[in-house]
């Protein structure tokens, strides 16, 4: 599959679920304080006032909480529809449509970047560019926070919400992750694992904090 084959899908696929996405995880992190002691300690780690970029931001939830804990965070998401919604329910904020493989930011430019559940649409064979691309961006004593489900095989989104299209969510296991990191020259910080424990989910969910060394 190539890089156009693979964003297209993608882009297509979360511009048509967009606004039911929205809306059925609307309150995700309300009901996750595992998730939400994660995010904190990033915050923590990257400092008030920190720029830091949540790529594939989805409607922008993740990166409203960022905001309500004083990071300076703008968002970018593959999905114009996604971006829409960010846009439409965050105003304040700031929202771009674009690839989280071609970043529009200086090299070394960001204290931090977030990757919640995006990369799990990224083949694996381009992860070394998408963690290489993280690396760039990130200043040195930079952080980034990954989250991911775990597993071996991919699970097929058929028709979700009633709409015709299908989608593969790629699982992956911890350990395989880390050391793409570690080859991309990042080191790692935290390492979280945590059961399956809402309705949506059927399989672990993977949390890692690396650092561009300084």
């Amino acid at each position: 599959m190539t890089d156009s084959d693979f964003l297209t899908s993608t882009r297509a696929f979360y511009d048509t679920i967009a606004e039911d996405y929205a809306e059925r995880f609307r309150d995700e992190l309300t009901v996750t304080p595992i998730e939400r002691g994660l995010i904190d300690a990033f915050a923590e780690l990257v400092g008030k006032g920190a720029e830091v970029a949540d790529l594939g931001c989805g409607p922008g939830r993740v990166t409203a909480y960022l905001d309500s804990l004083g990071l300076s965070v703008h968002g970018l998401d593959l999905s114009a529809s996604m971006v829409a919604i960010a846009r439409r329910e965050n105003p304040g904020l700031r929202f771009e449509q674009g690839s989280v493989l071609e970043l529009d930011a200086a090299d070394g430019s960001l204290a931090g970047v977030v990757s919640w559940y995006s990369s799990i649409h990224t083949p694996v064979d381009r992860l070394p560019a998408l963690f290489a691309e993280f690396w760039r961006v990130l200043a040195p004593g930079g952080h980034l926070l990954l989250a991911f489900q775990v597993g071996d095989e991919p699970k097929r989104h058929d028709r979700p919400f009633g709409h015709d299209v299908i989608l593969d969510f790629q699982r992956r296991r911890p350990e395989a992750i880390v050391e793409l990191l570690e080859a991309a020259g990042l080191a790692m910080v935290s390492r979280t694992v945590r059961e399956p424990g809402h309705e949506w989910e059927s399989t672990q969910q993977a949390f890692l904090i690396a650092r561009r060394p300084a």
